[in-house]
């Protein structure tokens, strides 16, 4: 209770800094750029058409049944938070050396700050993949993407995914302070991750032991939660939604050992 507490405390204490620190991000990312913010709605849309045009044209993906664009652009802007969300936060306390080596701050506020940083883009991005949706009931795509009260639980199925990426994400930026080379590691591991996650195919084109390694990885729960609601019109089960639930509360739990244990070294390793 005392640790929980003390978290409390600090995020008013330092609540100044956290906005300071993602406001710093937001001029960075878009600094000198004509079209700013906007990049945030035009970016998954742009994204959602080269790949709907290379897999469902050049080859032939498809998804009997569902809305392929609402199915792929759905994988797209989940997976692609995560993909920058953790990328950021593994960055952060190195990047941000200067200020750790002046004043005390609480090293996790870094990755915390970029994980909302990524995560305000990713609520931006939610409003053309809601107005792709919107479009499907007038005739986008062969198939319409359902409109129901289950959409809700999205908000539980987001914040599962916001707070396995903090996790990851604390995790790693503990982990670059002593190994640098996790930088590039990490990209390498992300395009793996990527290609065994269905963003632009189904699972079920694969071998059915295959299928069940799938279940493992908390990225297909996720977005395979996020689909049923949107593209079947369903409620996810609850076990579905409780091992989103508890699949992200181990790796957060993972995430603040690590650099709770790791932390006060910092400083010798910068």
């Amino acid at each position: 209770m005392t640790n929980i507490k003390n978290i409390f405390n600090n995020f008013k204490r330092y609540q100044f800094l956290m906005t300071q620190l993602i406001s710093r991000d937001f001029k960075v990312k878009y600094k000198r750029s004509v079209l700013g913010v906007l990049w945030s709605l035009l970016y998954p849309i742009l994204m959602m058409s080269v790949m709907a045009l290379v897999f469902s044209q050049m080859f032939r993906f498809k998804v009997e049944g569902i809305n392929y664009l609402v199915y792929l652009m759905t994988g797209i802007i989940m997976f692609n938070y995560f993909s920058e969300a953790s990328n950021n936060a593994m960055t952060s306390v190195v990047g941000n050396f200067g200020l750790l080596n002046k004043v005390y701050i609480p090293k996790y506020i870094f990755p915390l700050a970029k994980c909302i940083f990524v995560g305000i883009n990713f609520i931006l991005s939610l409003i053309p993949w809601l107005l792709i949706i919107i479009l499907t009931q007038f005739g986008l795509g062969t198939y319409p993407a359902s409109i129901n009260i289950y959409y809700l639980i999205l908000i539980y199925i987001f914040l599962c995914l916001f707070i396995f990426t903090v996790g990851i994400g604390l995790f790693l930026s503990c982990v670059s302070v002593f190994l640098r080379d996790v930088f590039y590691i990490y990209g390498i591991i992300l395009t793996i991750w990527q290609y065994f996650t269905p963003v632009f195919y189904s699972i079920e084109i694969l071998p059915a032991k295959l299928q069940v390694l799938f279940q493992f990885n908390p990225l297909y729960q996720f977005i395979t939660a996020a689909r049923t609601i949107v593209l079947e019109g369903k409620c996810p089960s609850l076990v579905s939604l409780i091992i989103c639930g508890g699949m992200s509360l181990i790796m957060l739990v993972i995430g603040i050992m690590t650099f709770k244990k790791n932390q006060d070294k910092f400083i010798y390793y910068i």
